[in-house]
């Protein structure tokens, strides 16, 4: 048994509409282990459940998993909005989320979240950023302004199977990416910030209230 087998018998289950969506999503996708999964999944819900958001926006569906594992934190009038870059992943996507419990809490869209959601009109509480690792930067960059102050982001895959501290990976445009994404952060004098190395990375970010420094 290893760890993370432990971990998983010691957490809550993981509901069985999302293991069939990660066992399609494995069988069916290219890169199936991008989907959150159980304990991250968990952990996604347990975070909305603290933090009580009433708008999330997600970057980056994928499979829809993490967008149903967040969903089934919020409250009743909770809404989440995940953005899927890719049109071509629609097909799949979108009969999964709409087929699940918490259909009626997910605002489902094919777009660049970076260029259309700061035109919804809308003051976020939380973000999971889990787009294209190339442009982790200018994404938050451009979705920092609609995260309200003393809002949380996300950030996902931000040690990314420790390629960050490989040198084998310095000519790599995701890594680089990431890379250039955890320096900015970690300069950011706007946000308070922690890396949990929980998969291949996940950042925990905290935007100030105005009156802090």
């Amino acid at each position: 048994m290893t760890t993370t087998d432990y971990i998983l018998t010691h957490i809550d289950p993981e509901p069985d509409y999302l293991y069939r969506l990660w066992r399609a999503t494995n069988i069916r996708l290219l890169h199936g282990r991008m989907a959150s999964g159980h304990l991250q999944g968990r952990l996604l819900k347990m975070l909305v459940q603290m933090i009580r958001p009433k708008n999330i926006l997600e970057v980056g569906t994928f499979s829809g998993y993490s967008a149903i594992c967040m969903a089934e934190g919020l409250e009743e009038d909770g809404r989440i909005y995940t953005y899927e870059i890719n049109d071509e992943q629609e097909d799949f996507t979108r009969p999964w989320i709409e087929g699940s419990p918490v259909a009626d809490k997910i605002d489902f869209r094919i777009g660049d979240a970076a260029k259309e959601a700061p035109h919804l009109g809308i003051m976020f509480d939380m973000m999971f950023l889990d787009g294209n690792k190339r442009t982790y930067t200018e994404c938050y960059e451009a979705l920092l302004p609609v995260l309200r102050p003393g809002g949380f982001l996300l950030a996902d895959n931000t040690l990314w199977d420790d390629h960050v501290i490989d040198p084998a990976y310095d000519l790599d445009q995701q890594t680089l990416g990431i890379r250039r994404f955890n320096d900015h952060i970690a300069t950011d004098e706007r946000v308070d910030r922690v890396i949990l190395p929980l998969r291949d990375g996940l950042t925990i970010v905290r935007k100030h209230m105005q009156n802090e420094g």
